[in-house]
């Protein structure tokens, strides 16, 4: 496990205004009750919970733009249906989704992949994939 430094950086404050501005949650109102990652269908899947995404948000931390959560996420809503908060979070799915893109960074390479593969794949990737190379 890594070490995160919580120094208040520019950086970091950037980083979460920028997830904020995206997504229009205000995620520093979670207090981590899990209840998002507890009813996500997805989690055994995915990097982080997303409890924990919200944390390292929350953190200012950009490496969770290196996770593979906000991709499998399916946006089903069941984590925003069941936050206590009312916070968003597959809003703040997407947001991730969103400022990966803009880095040019994406979890799939549709001509890389085989036709088993494409039939796994979660569908919000190709989505992601299919914006980026059109826009």
């Amino acid at each position: 496990m890594s070490m995160v430094k919580l120094t208040k950086t520019e950086k970091r404050i950037a980083f979460r205004q920028k997830v904020l501005d995206l997504a229009g949650a205000n995620i520093m109102r979670c207090y981590q009750c899990g209840e998002c990652s507890g009813g996500c269908p997805e989690s055994a899947v995915m990097d982080l919970l997303p409890n924990q995404v919200i944390h390292k948000i929350q953190l200012g931390d950009e490496s969770v733009l290196d996770t593979n959560t906000f991709w499998i996420c399916s946006s089903c809503l069941i984590c925003s249906a069941r936050c206590p908060k009312g916070i968003d979070i597959a809003k703040v799915m997407e947001s991730l989704r969103e400022i990966s893109l803009r880095a040019k960074k994406s979890y799939v390479t549709l001509e890389a992949l085989t036709k088993e593969e494409l039939e796994e794949l979660p569908q919000i990737a190709l989505i992601s994939s299919f914006k980026k190379q059109t826009s």
